[in-house]
């Protein structure tokens, strides 16, 4: 599902893709069974500008802006991050339609090897001319 998470039909369940912790059932939010990190901003995006003399300083507000990281809890893997609201809720970005994602997987086989696409870049070196 992501390059951390992934889906266990069989058992229903999220999965952290580096360690196989289960991190919760896939009917639901994934961010629920990880560890959540409430940045401060300024760790994150410092003041450009001296912030004793300005009061925009290119630093987010902590007052506007929370950015939450989200961790497999068995291996420590970031997993996710988002900048939302102060006191906002975690944001439910990913809903899986389940029951058809199951039978669309029981015509197929199983995927155990990444899977590289064509290579379609073009050598410039050989196709500029003057």
């Amino acid at each position: 599902m992501t390059e951390y998470l992934r889906i266990d039909l069989d058992t229903e369940n999220w999965e952290c893709r580096v360690c196989d912790h289960v991190v919760g059932s896939a009917r639901g939010n994934y961010k629920e069974g990880l560890l959540v990190y409430n940045r401060d901003p300024a760790d994150i995006h410092p003041s450009i500008i001296d912030p004793e003399k300005y009061r925009f300083t290119f630093c987010p507000d902590r007052e506007w802006v929370n950015i939450y990281e989200f961790y497999c809890p068995s291996c420590g893997t970031q997993v996710e991050v988002e900048y939302t609201f102060p006191n906002h809720m975690p944001l439910y970005d990913m809903e899986v339609d389940l029951d058809a994602l199951k039978e669309q997987w029981s015509h197929r086989e199983e995927i155990t090897e990444p899977v590289k696409g064509p290579n379609v870049l073009v050598d410039r070196c050989h196709t500029h001319k003057h």
